[in-house]
């Protein structure tokens, strides 16, 4: 995990005007460093960085061609790192896209949509309150 007390996010999509205003969304508050990347490739160039949350898009081989796409980013981040929690995006609102990425170990799936932001935000505070119980787990355990 991030070091810093901020959590540090990673941003992936290909669609450079929702990567854009999700990026602006997160910067807005004072508890998040959020980092870009168009591709998974780069993503996963960038793993040693210690992202405690990945956004990622579903669809990411929708610009470039040759490239990893969604599942594919998904699968290679946790071989190399299980314990990132992912949260998978994507512009499908179909029950079968949600359940692919849930048997990948995504942590949940939101839909590209208006209120996209504040249910990613939502699952984010999610996550910092699972990796706070399992650090007092942790120290708990050591004690005894």
């Amino acid at each position: 995990m991030n070091t810093s007390k901020n959590m540090l996010i990673f941003l992936v999509d290909d669609d450079v005007v929702f990567l854009k205003a999700l990026e602006i969304d997160f910067m807005d508050s004072p508890h998040y460093e959020v980092q870009t990347f168009r591709t998974g490739e780069l993503c996963i160039a960038n793993l040693s960085e210690k992202p405690d949350v990945i956004v990622l898009d579903y669809n990411l081989d929708g610009v470039e061609k040759n490239v990893l796409n969604g599942i594919e980013t998904l699968d290679k981040i946790k071989e190399i790192d299980s314990t990132i929690a992912i949260i998978m995006l994507s512009g499908q609102d179909k029950i079968e896209v949600a359940v692919k990425c849930m048997r990948h170990d995504a942590f949940d799936y939101v839909v590209k949509s208006e209120t996209a932001f504040m249910r990613v935000e939502k699952i984010i505070g999610t996550i910092q309150n699972i990796k706070r119980m399992e650090k007092e787990l942790t120290w708990y355990m050591d004690r005894m």
